[in-house]
């Protein structure tokens, strides 16, 4: 009697969550991000979000946990509800560099987590304080190379402190690094002379780039930004091969039911469709870049396999 019973618990189950899919969302759905406002992950979060709520009614909330990498953001979504109602906006900072980047990481980026899709790709801008005499890579690389650990660098997210531990890699340099609990943050002291350089999202640092306030060296990307075509690549600056890149998914507790995590996919690709939310991010430098739920396991799979090795060559220990 045991398999009819169980066969009536599977069917049973997906009844229920297929009729819960049909209604979802019934009430406001929270997404828990690891990086302070006025992110890249912050602003896709709310461009997104707004959508979203277009879409269904239902409000959509940002709740802003920065903190430990991203790491106490993860655990907050990993402890919650599989319903579909709190999901987790993130990049590969949590779900593939942490686990290379920590001893003892509180959460598994594979087994914590339900994929819902990929959502952009992005690069990075390599900036610099005013008063750093450097206007360009190869200048700036004399100048640490001139002083051995006197220039320093900040970093919120491992993104950015992985772009410049492979930089100093690359170009044998040697820099300070000062930690930050978020990237917005580390860009306000750069801009007071608390450090010297970074190389960021530009979400974070374009603005302060327009504003006079940071000097742009190089964009990590393949080929040049169209939103500063006057700046070359670092790669094209004499570092052959340097490329560094980010990207944002979204992903839901263990256990959600299949017939949520489709409804949340197709919510979010209708979203990303969206002129809104593809103005924000070609304004942010960025391209749009959708995947399903499948397809986004396979990646953070073999994303964890690249961070690691990329780490590993940078001479980065975990902590």
């Amino acid at each position: 009697m045991r398999i009819p019973h169980l066969a009536a618990l599977t069917l049973a189950l997906c009844a229920s969550g297929m009729a819960g899919a049909q209604s979802y969302p019934a009430k406001p759905i929270t997404i828990v991000i690891g990086s302070s406002p006025g992110s890249t992950t912050d602003g896709l979060a709310r461009a997104v979000g707004a959508q979203i709520t277009r879409e269904t009614g239902q409000p959509v909330v940002v709740d802003s946990r920065p903190g430990a990498f991203g790491g106490i953001a993860a655990q907050q979504v990993a402890r919650s509800a599989p319903d579909g109602y709190t999901l987790f906006m993130t990049t590969n900072t949590t779900q593939a560099a942490n686990p290379h980047l920590v001893k003892t990481l509180p959460y598994n980026p594979i087994k914590d987590f339900t994929p819902i899709g990929q959502m952009v790709q992005g690069y990075m801008l390599m900036v610099v304080n005013p008063n750093v005499p450097a206007k360009t890579v190869p200048e700036f690389v004399a100048l640490a190379k001139k002083e051995p650990g006197k220039l320093t660098f900040g970093s919120g997210s491992s993104s950015a402190r992985v772009a410049t531990e492979q930089f100093q890699h690359m170009t044998g340099t040697k820099l300070t690094y000062v930690p930050y609990k978020a990237n917005p943050p580390a860009v306000i002291d750069l801009v007071a002379g608390q450090t010297d350089v970074m190389i960021v999202d530009l979400t974070t640092s374009l603005p302060q780039v327009k504003a006079g306030k940071l000097r742009a060296l190089g964009v990590s990307s393949p080929q040049r930004s169209a939103l500063l075509p006057n700046v070359p690549t670092i790669g094209e600056q004499g570092i052959a091969g340097y490329e560094f890149g980010y990207w944002n998914a979204l992903y839901a507790p263990a256990g959600t039911p299949a017939p949520i995590v489709n409804r949340v996919y197709e919510l979010m690709r209708k979203a990303m469709a969206s002129e809104q939310v593809k103005h924000f991010v070609v304004e942010n430098g960025m391209e749009v870049k959708v995947s399903s739920p499948e397809e986004l396991a396979k990646f953070q799979v073999a994303e964890l396999e690249r961070w690691g090795k990329i780490i590993k060559t940078a001479g980065i220990q975990p902590e």
